[in-house]
């Protein structure tokens, strides 16, 4: 390049102009506290300048005074958004006396405040900084809290956006605070150091780091090297150094040495741990003379600052009696304790965030051990010469450890002239547009930019800084986003560099340029245009030549003298007059920045981006990345000031000029060229470039650009079209003859000329990359013009032809070439990866697909990125080379780089490695994940052209019809598959509401009377039950919110007041119904609504009046007349309450505060919200209950309430031997209390949920001293005056329970209880006998009898048999234990008979069944079998209908006993099918139920009893809907109905509640919820279902009515509901359930229509979506069950996908609606196709395009690698249909056949000759040569084809060529010459 820089008018337009005010300063205005600002003074400006790391340099914080004493100061940063991507608008934080004001743009523009905070002292800074919180070892990522820091003078507030906010308090006053990649640092303000101090003492550390507001203050190390080499660790305690920058990536520190005026820069990390211990050392050597702060009077010093003494006073007041107090100390031995951080500061962090360092801020510390380490840091848990023993020792000031390092990198040259304070007004990194590096200061006292260049060492491990170079500048700012800076000169400019190159000047509108109005006052004789230029580089007068030693730039040095003007010269003679120049430039954020004028307003530019066409980018990066550096940058330059001179081009004819631009810099003249002559630039010519006279081109032709611009002006205005211009008629336009001069000779000393060759291939290579992609076909069209032009002048031949065959249209048009000197060929740079064969991708492809070898296909890293995706994606899938993708692929791929940069190791390949090879078996499962993981998706895919698609297509295709479960979201997605992606992403999300939760409008709801059951989601119950109105029947029945119909006919002998009476009384029976409700409707709604967190839950009132038709009037209870029960309604509104309760679902977000909140007012709602409590501990929400509000409720001292607490806490904390709930349980029972403790009045009932809260707490465990206390409480004998008296079966039950779930299912393997003799214990409560003599501490209490209850020393049976019996029943619960069970056979014969109550063989038959697990059978014999022979043969069958007489037989007995064995038969059959739906087991049971039915109205009845019939009746038709439980049965249905309608008579509260457990089972959370056989499911159940029902509503004699609901812990989750993924509403399908085998029946498979209930999951082998509708899925239970149980436990949410062309099973129930053709998106790619051939016959194929994709096709079609596939798998659908490919190939070889003999042959033979053929015939020959793939003629001819031969050397010869034998027989006849020799 010629050495004089051509001074030119080039200006950069900057974008638009925006006035700017800081937003914050605005709103201080209007905020409350604005009062304040004018009160208080800010420290001096120049410390207060300040850059955020956290989007690279964000922005400086400088000081505008606005009044004389309002300083205000602000950062502006790039926006985050919420998910942490940065975003297009600016965030800013605004600082003005005690506020912080954060805003943020939005997408409209317009700022918004983001936080505003206040504090009580000014604000000295504000920041924003990332903190990192460490995790445990098992998650490997930390976790970044996001967090904005305000500095006051004493303390530090931190507020993370999260909403946690931290004050740290600060043990000295902080000069400067700066935001790390670590945490905060601190410099400690230096004034005190001026005096100096008398005693020589070590100085303390002047700078600090806080890694997490949590953590305490540490001082900074800093390790330099010393004088030989040696490094050198110790604090940083050096006052004059102070720190100028600092950035977060690289993590670097610039700090400025005040008394040597030099600047360095350090690097920052963490402490390794052996230079903790090394400064640790150093501070405990006694007196040693180090530079280095003994780490104890350090620490001694920092804590009592911290104590309180003012922070604000000389740090040394207090220092001199501190440190020689701990200088005595100072022993090794005594400082040898581990250096970990303190215990106090580990604990601080789990404490309050609120507490601050000065909570613990004593001076000495106690050490609790040797070796406590902080969670934080494993790695220094000991110091190497620490020693357990000193652990003891006298306490101590423990030793601050440090945290961070700096170490040395580079410092300054020293000058010799150097001014005393040049510290660095501004600091800044940039890049240049080559990716260089560059560190820039500005020594504002010198009007100097220092720019450092700096690079990563080779093993990345450090940076390595070059030389400095001297920029004049009085301001500076980096722009970001285009890799440049800008310069604010002395005269006012504003200059663009690009790292040091000199760019251009700025041109903003609308401010006026200093220097147009500079030349009118300027006393000078240079001339305006002089004057117009400000030299790159102005040699100051300070500096003199001293500069060109160090001049990097590539932009030469002037030689004008008369430019040497002085800039300050300037300066002094311009602006008095002038209004306004620029100041400063200041906020630089992506492409924006601020200029502050000089009166002090602001405005706002953007600086252009480089090119916004796709096109140009892609050219100017690959032009880019293979030119040598120093090239690159002046040919960005060059294309930035044409691009970006004012009133630039449009978008369209950016392509023009870049062309126009490239081919100037490459010698060409543009103007005489033809076809670049007439490229259209929409007239966009500005007038503000005056046109030049053209020179010369010896001189060299930089200026041909503008020449180019204005040459023929007019010409460019009246030009064609693009689209014309290109395929120009040469008819229409004849060219002047001179074009074919020899003028037309390239300028060979431009800049780019050596580099054409080089620059052409990259173009080709980008022209290959975007064939690829079916958007860019204009841009295609575009470069192939420029690309031929190339070839032609560098004779490329192969290039020719090769673009020719692609688009024969283009090529035909252009003619014109420009001769290249052939002496000036030689100074060509040939790169060695040029290549003479063009490299061609679908080349490539069809080679692959024919199987022939390839060779390495070239690639630019970085832009011809699906270039190479598509080589390795084949050579995966095709080729089958699996290694392909796995490692960097060297043997399919040749990587390009210019010549002189050194290979960089490709650092993105390691993305590629599976992590999901365990489950990836075949090449299409590989292929895809493979490609997911390189981030292509779906849209990428679509817009690959069809044939180069279609063997990933393929693949996908594949993968879709067999997925795994396990595959990631991009996979599923890739493949089609949204129902799988959107699945996995809904596993991930955190529980929330669901897509089927309903939301019910409440005003809907608000005119009736809320009945508890609105939240159902109806849209999944119609699916379930379609055919009827079932639920609105369970509706009906359930609701308890409406006053009841009370309908009795006056008979006229009845006087009004009796009547009243007998309707009242009437109202009674009907109530004992109402009261029994609630519990069923709290099965039907459980876990059915989400609540919201600010309202209370709605609890449905009880109605217990009623109606009397036919007036409508209101029967009532309270009227006096008859004799209401007292207290009737407690329990019923606790179990109303509970209901409400259950319906919560366990996925709501619920706390502490909102349980509290919905605390009732009144005293009358107790008992409900003591319900309501027990409910949210069975849905587990009680534990979120802080434990204060539970001792709260406890004291109140009332009955219900504790009752629902205790059971619900211990339901919440089930199985889990909770320390803390044991001992809230253990005050409630006497027995688990010391013998010696008070006695507390508890009442009974209370007693009884204690005891059970206790089996439940200890569910399982088999927990020695808990079981034996339950096995003596469950003969608890009663004890002096009235205690224990009353209920004492309940209370017996309940142990009895609790001792079974406390040794569930243990057996005969209780570890160690065998000496409690367990089982005899209990056979000898459930028979009788004596009593043993009672062990244990409670011997006392029971010495003296009751005086009540007289029971002599024998075992009352009545009392303790159920326990006794249930709980050997729990513990060996599907033991299969014989010999127990024989323990509880009935007995068989009369005289035993007569000593059991029967009641008690219904739980000994149950107990029997359960032990023996694997015995019961679903059948009426099995049922049978249970009833021993005596009864069988005397008993009345149940159908009798007259009594058999018999003398010495009692007739009762034996009924009695009967139904109750058959009842307890019936109840384990329940128990054993619960849930599964199991069709014998509701044949058998729906059997008994009807049988007993009918003995009810038989008139045997009065034998049996019918309270026992009503019992057994109720127990049977329980254990119906315990099989059928969820699956709403409607025989069940109709047989609760028709028990709902029997009032009166026999019919108790107690079988209401039965009956309506029923119902609500049958309907169980709305058919969402079954019921599980567990153990567990199985103990819970005993409780809730014991068959003993409460004889009114608050009899809790033998059974607690609260444990009825205990049947929530035996409820799971079993609705599989498939939603569509596309329109997100449930919908049906069809599913296929295996069954693994058991030992009743083999494995089996099953279709069920979802939504279903599915069976067990521990049953089921796999679950899959079924059926030519949907797309299929398989869950696989063999590996687990977790993924299903969580689909589950989120509403059973299945996401499936329709196929195309089908309907939904609602809307096409037959399947007769459905597309039966292919789906859509073949048939897409077919008729694609199929128009490319149509056009070929046509004959108007203007481009091969279209032809290539689908001789690919074809290829794929006939691959060996896809006929393999087929051979493998016959039934896999094709791709596409199999006859549709023949046509297609028959239709084209015809065409191409026809066109040969009509005349084609000619011009074919003229094409293989090398003459020139006829323009008719261009386009269809290109087509010819292509799709047979017919070599070229060079290549012809390097075979050696001439003369005459035989068709079978032909053969032979076209065997290197690789080509194909149909092609090969269509072109013999031309090759040969004469037909005849066709013949062998």
């Amino acid at each position: 390049m010629s050495n004089n820089y051509e001074e030119r008018v080039t200006m950069i337009a900057a974008g638009d102009l925006q006035e700017f005010v800081p937003f914050g300063r605005d709103h201080c205005k209007h905020h409350p506290n604005a009062l304040n600002l004018q009160l208080r003074q800010l420290q001096p400006a120049s410390e207060l300048w300040s850059s955020d790391g956290a989007a690279g340099l964000v922005g400086s914080l400088q000081e505008v005074t606005i009044h004389e004493k309002q300083k205000e100061s602000w950062l502006l940063r790039r926006g985050v958004s919420d998910v942490g991507e940065e975003v297009e608008y600016d965030e800013e934080l605004y600082v003005a006396g005690n506020m912080v004001i954060w805003s943020k743009g939005s997408k409209s523009q317009a700022s918004a405040v983001y936080k505003a905070f206040t504090v009580d002292s000014p604000v000295l800074q504000a920041l924003w900084c990332d903190f990192t919180v460490p995790q445990e070892k098992s998650e490997k990522v930390n976790i970044v809290e996001k967090c904005i820091c305000i500095l006051q003078s004493s303390c530090i507030n931190v507020h993370s956006i999260e909403g946690k906010d931290y004050i740290a308090s600060l043990p000295f006053q902080v000069a400067n605070v700066w935001p790390t990649k670590y945490g905060l640092l601190f410099e400690r303000s230096s004034t005190s150091h001026e005096v100096p101090l008398s005693p020589p003492r070590e100085p303390l550390p002047t700078m600090f780091s806080m890694l997490h507001p949590l953590d305490e203050i540490t001082p900074l190390v800093c390790k330099s090297g010393g004088v030989f080499g040696s490094a050198r660790v110790q604090y940083v305690a050096d006052y004059t150094l102070r720190i100028v920058f600092l950035n977060e990536e690289p993590s670097i520190v610039m700090t400025y040495d005040t008394v040597q005026s030099l600047h360095a820069v350090w690097a920052l990390r963490r402490v390794k741990p052996e230079e903790q211990s090394t400064v640790l050392k150093f501070s405990e050597q006694v007196g040693t003379p180090q530079h280095v702060a003994t780490s104890s009077s350090l620490t001694a010093h920092l804590r009592s600052l911290s104590k309180g003494d003012s922070p604000m006073a000389s740090p040394f007041q207090n220092y001199s009696s501190l440190h020689s107090q701990s200088r005595s100390v100072s022993s090794p031995s005594v400082h040898s304790r581990s250096p970990s951080i303190s215990n106090m500061a580990a604990l601080s962090r789990s404490h309050s965030p609120a507490l601050g360092v000065q909570s613990f801020s004593g001076v000495q510390r106690f050490n609790f051990s040797s070796n406590t380490q902080s969670p934080r840091r494993h790695s220094v848990s000991h110091s190497p010469n620490s020693a357990s023993s000193d652990s003891f020792l006298a306490p101590e000031t423990e030793p601050i450890v440090p945290e961070l390092c700096i170490d040395h990198l580079w410092t300054e040259t020293i000058m010799t002239m150097r001014e005393k304070n040049s510290q660095a007004s501004k600091v800044f990194i940039t890049t240049d547009l080559c990716g260089q590096k560059f560190l820039c200061f500005l020594v504002e006292s010198q009007l100097q930019l220092r720019c450092v260049k700096f690079q990563e060492s080779n093993d990345k491990s450090q940076l390595i800084f070059g030389s400095v170079t001297n920029i004049q500048a009085k301001d500076a700012a980096p722009v970001e986003s285009i890799d440049t800076l800008l310069v604010l000169e002395g005269n006012g400019n504003l200059v663009l560099y690009s790292g040091v190159v000199r760019v251009g000047k700025v041109f903003i509108p609308g401010l006026p340029a200093p220097s147009l109005t500079m030349s009118n006052q300027m006393p000078r004789p240079s001339t305006p245009l002089d004057s117009l230029n400000t030299p790159s580089k102005p040699l100051n007068k300070h500096l003199g030549p001293l500069e060109e030693g160090v001049l990097l730039s590539p932009v030469p040095e002037l030689r004008d003298s008369s430019k040497l003007h002085d800039s300050s010269y300037i300066d002094d003679c311009t602006f008095q007059q002038l209004g306004t120049f620029i100041h400063a430039v200041r906020d630089p954020v992506h492409n924006r920045v601020t200029l502050e004028l000089s009166n002090s307003s602001m405005v706002r530019i953007t600086i252009p981006e480089i090119a916004t066409s796709e096109l140009v980018k892609r050219c100017l990066q690959g032009i880019k990345s293979i030119l040598p550096k120093e090239i690159a940058v002046q040919m960005l330059v060059k294309w930035y000031n044409a691009y970006n001179a004012p009133g630039g081009p449009s978008y369209h004819s950016e392509w023009s000029l870049f062309v126009t631009c490239l081919m100037n810099m490459m010698g060409y003249n543009t103007d005489r060229l033809a076809w670049t002559r007439n490229l259209d630039f929409e007239g966009s010519l500005s007038p503000v470039i005056a046109p030049k006279k053209a020179r010369p081109s010896e001189t060299g032709s930089d200026e041909d650009w503008e020449y180019l611009l204005n040459s023929d002006y007019h010409r460019n205005l009246e030009s064609h079209p693009l689209a014309r211009a290109l395929r120009l008629d040469p008819l229409e336009t004849s060219f002047p003859k001179d074009d074919f001069s020899p003028s037309l000779s390239l300028d060979s000393s431009t800049l780019l000329f050596t580099h054409i060759p080089a620059i052409f291939f990259v173009l080709h290579l980008i022209y290959e990359e975007l064939k690829l992609n079916s958007l860019m076909g204009e841009g295609i069209r575009s470069l192939v013009v420029l690309l031929v032009q190339l070839a032609r002048d560098l004779k490329l031949e192969a290039y020719i032809d090769y673009y020719y065959r692609e688009y024969p249209a283009l090529v035909k048009t252009s003619r014109q070439t420009c001769i290249i000197d052939q002496a000036q060929t030689g100074f060509m740079h040939h790169p060695s990866f040029f290549s003479a064969e063009p490299p061609s991708i679908f080349q490539w492809l069809s080679s692959c697909l024919k199987g022939e070898g390839a060779l390495p296909y070239p690639y630019l890293p970085g832009i011809c990125e699906r270039s190479k995706l598509v080589v390795l994606s084949v050579a995966l899938y095709i080729l089958g080379d699996e290694s392909a993708v796995s490692n960097e692929a060297s043997h399919y791929l040749f990587r390009i780089t210019s010549g002189q940069r050194k290979q960089q190791t490709e650092q993105d390949d390691n993305r590629y490695s599976f992590r999901h090879s365990k489950s990836v078996s075949n090449l299409a499962e590989k292929l895809v994940i493979w490609m997911t993981s390189v981030g292509f998706t779906l849209r990428d895919l679509e817009s690959l052209p069809f044939g180069v698609a279609l063997p990933i297509r393929d693949a996908v295709y594949h993968c879709r019809e067999q997925p795994a479960s396990d595959w990631p979201e991009a996979v599923c997605l890739l493949i089609g598959r949204q129902d799988l992606s959107k699945q996995a992403c809904e596993g991930n999300l955190a529980k929330g509401k669901s897509v089927l939760s309903s939301d019910v409008p409440s005003g809907a709801e608000a005119e009736e009377d809320d009945d508890g059951m609105n939240d159902m989601n109806q849209e999944v119950m119609s699916l379930i039950w379609s055919e009827d109105l079932r639920v609105q029947e369970v509706r009906r029945l359930l609701q308890s919110a409406h006053p009841v119909r009370v309908s009795v006919v006056q008979m006229p002998e009845v006087s009004d007041h009796e009547y009243i009476e007998e309707k009242e009384n009437r109202l009674l029976q009907l109530c004992q119904r109402t009261m029994a409700l609630p519990l069923g409707r709290g099965m039907f709604t459980l876990f059915s609504y989400h609540p919201v967190p600010t309202e209370p839950l709605p609890i449905p009132k009880l109605n217990l009046t009623g109606r009397a038709p036919p007036r409508n009037t209101t029967v009532d209870l309270n009227s006096g007349n008859i004799d209401v029960p007292p207290n009737m309604a407690c329990w019923a509104s606790f179990h109303n309450g509970v209901a409400a309760g259950l319906k919560i679902a366990p996925a709501s977000q619920i706390d502490s505060a909102w349980i509290v909140y919905n605390k009732p007012k009144n005293a009358e709602l107790a008992n409900e919200y003591a319900g309501f409590l027990m409910a949210l501990g069975l849905n587990g929400h009680l534990t979120k209950l802080a434990t204060l509000n539970i001792h709260d409720y406890l004291t109140k001292g009332h009955e219900m309430t504790s009752i629902g607490l205790l059971l619900g806490v211990s339901a919440a904390k089930l199985g889990t031997m909770d320390m803390a709930i044991t001992r809230l349980l253990s005050i409630h029972i006497p027995a688990l209390l010391p013998p010696t403790s008070t006695e507390l009045d508890v009442p009974h009932n209370v007693q009884v949920a204690a005891v059970i809260g206790i089996g439940l707490v200890y569910q399982g465990t088999a927990h020695r001293h808990t079981a034996e206390v339950l096995l003596a409480e469950i003969g608890r004998p009663p004890g002096p005056e009235m205690e224990y008296c009353t209920d004492r079966e309940s209370y017996s039950l309940a142990a009895g329970l609790a001792l079974g779930m406390v040794c569930l299912g243990h057996g005969s393997n209780l570890i160690g209880m065998s000496d409690l003799n367990v089982p005899e214990q209990l056979y000898q409560y459930m028979v009788g006998g004596h009593k043993r003599f009672q062990a244990g501490m409670h011997r006392e209490k029971h010495k003296s009898p009751s005086y009540q209850i007289k029971e002599g020393d024998t075992i009352n049976v009545d009392v303790t048999c159920p326990g006794a019996t249930l709980a050997l029943a729990m513990i060996y619960l599907k033991t299969n234990n014989r010999s127990i069970a024989d323990w509880l056979r009935a007995p068989d014969t009369m005289y035993l008979l007569d000593f059991v109550k029967p009641e008690f063989l219904l739980l000994r038959t149950l107990a029997r069944c359960l032990i023996l697990w694997d015995d019961i059978l679903p059948n009426s014999k099995w049922v049978d079998s249970n009833v021993p022979q005596i009864i069988r043969e005397n008993s009345i069958s149940l159908h009798a209908t007259e009594l058999p007489s018999s003398e010495d037989l009692n007739l009762e007995t034996l009924a009695q006993a009967h139904v109750y064995i058959i009842a307890g038969a019936c109840l384990s059959l329940g128990f054993r099918f619960a849930g599964s739906e199991n069709l014998a087991a509701f044949n058998c049971l729906f059997k008994f139920a009807k049988d007993f039915m009918k003995c009810l109205s038989a008139p045997t009845a009065s034998i049996t009893g019918h309270y026992n019939l009503e019992t057994c009746l109720s127990v049977v038709l329980l254990s119906l809907a315990m099989v059928m439980a969820g699956s709403g049965n409607l025989k069940v249905l109709q047989l609760c109905r028709f028990m709902h309608k029997k009032t009166g008579g026999e019919m108790n509260y107690g079988f209401h509640l039965a009956h309506h457990m029923a119902l609500g089972l049958l309907f169980l959370g709305g058919g969402r919820y079954s019921l599980s056989t567990s153990d567990s499911s199985i103990a819970a159940l005993l409780c809730a279902l014991y068959p003993h029902f409460p004889v009114h509503s608050s009899d809790n004699r033998y059974h607690l009515q609260a444990l009825r609901h205990l049947y929530v812990l035996a409820a799971e989750p079993r609705l599989l509901v498939p939603v569509d993924v596309d329109t997100n509403t449930p919908c049906y399908t069809l599913l296929e359930v295996t069954y693994k085998g058991t030992q009743w029946y083999e494995e089996t498979t099953e279709e069920l229509m979802a939504p279903t209930l599915l069976p067990e999951l521990h049953l089921l082998k796999q679950i899959r979506v079924k059926g030519p509708r949907y797309w299929e899925l398989l869950i696989d239970l063999s590996k687990g069950t977790h993924q299903l149980k969580s689909i589950l436990s989120k509403d059973g949410i299945l996401y499936v996908k329709l196929r195309a062309g089908q309907l939904s099973y609602k809307e096409d129930p037959m399947g007769w609606r459905s597309l039966l053709a292919q789906a859509v998106t073949h048939r897409n790619s077919e008729t694609r196709t199929f128009k490319a051939v149509r056009i070929l016959e046509r004959k108007e194929m203007s481009e091969t395009f279209e032809l290539w994709q689908i001789k690919l096709v074809l290829e794929f079609f006939s691959s060996r690698s896809h006929q393999e596939r087929v051979r493998r798998n016959p039934n896999r659908g094709l791709f596409m249909n199999s006859e549709f490919l023949p046509v297609m190939k028959c239709t084209i070889d015809n065409t191409l056949d026809q066109w040969l003999q009509a005349g084609g042959d000619v011009s074919l033979h003229s094409y293989l000759s090398g003459q020139p053929t006829e323009e008719s015939q261009l386009s269809m020959l290109a087509c010819f040569l292509v799709y047979h793939s017919v070599p070229t003629p060079g290549q012809l001819s390097a075979g050696g084809l001439e003369g005459n031969m035989s068709f079978s050397e032909l053969l032979l010869k076209f065997r290197q060529l690789k080509m194909p034998v149909r092609a090969l027989l269509r072109l013999a006849p031309l090759l040969l010459g004469n037909p005849q020799s066709m013949v062998l």
